[in-house]
């Protein structure tokens, strides 16, 4: 075993490996980034394709130990590249991948003709393409998405890159010798500067939304000064706890997710918009989880109308979210909508709690969120709903 630096995803790691050891066993196994596929693991299929350097190189057929100094980037670095988001979105609209296993190296190695190539040219892309193979489209949606990119982006005005990233001659990632010590302290130190100091709280458009209402008996004068304590507020979310409520422009804090098996911890930033009657307002907010490398963005939007001539509140939330990575593959609408509903009835009942002056179980807000077990309660909600629809069609 041999020690071993690489920077992956504009991160640096220290591992331990074999000094054989390919990099797609290393990105897959000892980093978690299973997005990289293995398929013939001879350097044929391009399953296993990623970015050193800015070029795409077949990781099954790399040693990792040739890395050292060099930039690897994964599909699942490109979460936010500019390029690879206008490619998933024509990818899904010509219908570009049915199995989806070949679809990240497709991805890293359009990507690089999008830069290059100077025009939409169907055989400069299927020769660009022809070394990832696929056995499920035919590969005529591949080309269809990758060139509508390229046609789009030039009619845009954005011309194309001369090589591509490429900066020298010879094998990608050739020209590294032993990493620079300087570089790699210098990257580690930036990294571990506080993780949620890099994570920008931007305003967004919601990939989904959901709208939830409960009504507390307590004025709204009560209620929303209850709003106007962060950290009160934060104690009757299951799941949440704050690292520094200072500042309300950038609350910094974590919410901890756990469904089935995935086990997930979101830490990150949000600010707090009220209105000048403190009876309206928005949370909005970003994080992410390393070990599941999934991102999210959200905003809940707060309204507070007096009921029952004033001695209660109601309490109308609108939620609206964006997730990217492995936890966005078991987001399923109609499940997402249940447990949502479940974590707001937890929220209003702790919060009606905190308004009374009671304290609130210590599971009941603290603990992770046990998705599992809120999925149990959704099953047995509609479990009735299902077998009543059942017995009505069979009579």
């Amino acid at each position: 075993m041999s020690s071993l630096a690489l920077t992956v995803n504009r991160r640096a790691f220290d591992l331990t490996a074999e000094p054989r050891t390919s990099l797609a066993d290393v990105v897959r196994d000892h980093l978690d980034l299973t997005g990289t596929h293995l398929g013939c693991e001879h350097g044929v299929c391009g399953a296993c394709t990623v970015l050193i350097d800015g070029v795409p190189a077949r990781s099954c057929i790399t040693f990792a130990a040739a890395c050292e100094g060099a930039a690897v980037t994964t599909i699942e670095g490109l979460d936010d590249d500019e390029v690879a988001t206008e490619l998933r979105a024509a990818f899904t609209r010509e219908h570009a991948l049915q199995c989806g296993y070949c679809t990240p190296g497709m991805l890293v190695s359009a990507r690089d003709l999008v830069l290059r190539l100077p025009d939409a040219d169907d055989r400069a892309i299927r020769v660009g393409m022809s070394g990832n193979l696929c056995r499920c489209t035919g590969y005529v949606g591949i080309v269809r998405a990758v060139t509508a990119v390229i046609a789009d982006r030039r009619a845009r005005g954005i011309a194309p890159e001369l090589g591509g990233g490429r900066t020298a001659l010879g094998p990608v990632g050739s020209g590294h010798g032993a990493a620079t010590s300087d570089l790699r302290s210098a990257t580690a130190a930036a990294i571990a500067a506080a993780p949620a100091a890099s994570i920008t709280i931007a305003d967004f458009t919601p990939a989904a939304t959901i709208d939830q209402a409960f009504e507390v008996q307590h004025p709204p004068a009560q209620v929303a000064a209850l709003f106007n304590d962060v950290a009160a507020v934060a104690a009757c979310l299951p799941g949440v706890a704050l690292t520094n409520a200072a500042d309300p422009s950038r609350i910094e804090g974590e919410i901890r997710v756990q469904v089935g098996p995935i086990a997930a911890q979101f830490a990150g930033v949000a600010r707090i918009e009220r209105a000048a009657d403190g009876l309206s307002g928005r949370i909005i907010g970003a994080g992410n989880d390393r070990r599941s490398r999934s991102s999210t963005q959200g905003e809940i939007r707060y309204r507070l109308t007096p009921q029952g001539e004033g001695r209660a509140t109601r309490v109308e939330l609108s939620i609206g979210y964006t997730l990217t990575g492995l936890l966005a593959q078991v987001g399923r609408s109609g499940l997402v909508r249940d447990l949502a509903r479940r974590l707001v009835e937890q929220f209003a009942a702790n919060l009606e709690r905190r308004l009374s002056g009671q304290e609130i179980s210590p599971g009941g807000a603290v603990g992770q969120v046990n998705g599992l077990a809120l999925l149990f309660a959704v099953l047995r909600a509609r479990l009735p709903r299902w077998l009543g629809g059942s017995s009505g069609r069979g009579g």
